[in-house]
């Protein structure tokens, strides 16, 4: 058995939870088991963007012992307008 974490973060609160996974297991795997998904339930496994230890990856990804696995939010708004706003905000 793998021990990985799985991690998802809101502005307000953040979820960290250890699950135990058999070696071969993949993100989707661990994070069905971790129950992340019932504790969220506006979370829907098919659209999320997930990743390892910050790196983009899919869910058919296998896991290593110590791997965290990072569920992404999706970002507010594109971050090249975000930053030409705040610079004519600035002008």
């Amino acid at each position: 058995m793998l021990r990985v974490e799985v991690v998802y973060a809101l502005p307000q609160r953040q979820t960290l939870l250890a699950v135990e996974v058999p070696a071969g297991a993949t993100l989707r795997e661990a994070i069905l088991r971790s129950g992340l998904l019932e504790q969220h339930p506006e979370l829907e496994l098919a659209t999320l963007t997930v990743g390892v230890f910050g790196q983009r990856a899919t869910l058919a990804r296998p896991l290593a012992a110590g791997d965290r696995v990072e569920i992404y939010r999706p970002l507010r708004a594109d971050p090249k307008a975000a930053r030409r706003a705040r610079v004519t905000r600035r002008r």
